[in-house]
């Protein structure tokens, strides 16, 4: 009979990731780089695993960046550098949705400052990087409309919107923004999808998107850093209209459900 067998308990895949969840929530909210994990015995514990189960959680810990393991010592969590930001923010986005709102003006702050310096800074490769992205854009678009399974299309023009807005950051040529914004990728794309059921529900499109990155290559193209500045933050601000319309549409069913 196995352990589990035996108490009862959740043990496997399931349990391994839940206490890593708990635990990337410790380590980033109340631990210092440095300082040592509690041993497998103290976790297993706490939690009701066994010691493989918590061996299992801290090697996840580990594959996201945020702890350091030695063989025969205790895990030891890491300095911070973009995969803990990254993990920081997603966990927060997961399950906080006015955290999404935050990360909006995270994005006001950085990305507009982004258009402003690529509108002065693009190089001709860099230009043809975003180019390339919207044009992205614009094939997923099609081909959601030719017949391609939505979510599939969806997921495509997310990606290249993405891409827009990373191309971006790097026109800007600089490295601290291109890094910041790695670091969001993960989150992004969450609110991405938030982002288009909002726009859908304002009665918008895809073209009505792809316009307002055209409008930012444009002016980045021309060299106006106020103009791409201001086009970036009007794009952003209807964004952030456009999660508002999500989110009270998910709360409101969620009541309704209650």
């Amino acid at each position: 009979m196995t352990e589990t067998e035996e108490t009862g308990r959740l043990d496997g895949p399931t349990a391994a990731t839940s206490v890593a969840n708990d635990l990337a929530a410790l380590v980033i909210g109340r631990m210092a780089p440095g300082n040592s994990l509690p041993s497998e015995a103290e976790l297993a514990q706490r939690y009701s695993v066994s010691r493989l189960t918590i061996r299992e959680a801290v090697k996840m810990l580990a594959g996201r960046g945020l702890l350091e393991l030695s063989r025969g010592r205790k895990a030891v969590v890491r300095e911070p550098d973009g995969s803990v930001f990254g993990e920081f923010l997603t966990s927060i986005t997961q399950y906080d949705p006015k955290a999404i709102f935050d990360l909006v003006e995270v994005r006001l702050s950085l990305e507009v400052q982004s258009a402003g310096l690529a509108a002065k800074r693009a190089s001709r490769p860099a230009l043809s990087a975003i180019e390339s992205a919207l044009s992205g854009m614009r094939e997923a678009a099609a081909e959601g409309q030719n017949g391609l399974d939505p979510d599939i299309a969806e997921k495509r023009f997310h990606g290249h919107d993405l891409d827009f807005h990373l191309a971006v950051a790097m026109a800007s040529g600089n490295r601290v923004l291109v890094y910041l914004f790695e670091a969001m990728a993960s989150p992004l794309e969450e609110a991405f999808f938030i982002s288009r059921r909002g726009h859908r529900l304002r009665g918008h499109t895809l073209d009505d998107t792809i316009a307002a990155h055209q409008l930012v290559l444009d002016r980045i193209a021309e060299g106006k850093q106020r103009a791409a500045a201001e086009a970036m933050r009007a794009h952003l601000q209807d964004t952030e209209r456009d999660i508002r319309a999500s989110v009270a549409t998910l709360t409101l069913r969620g009541s309704e459900d209650n």
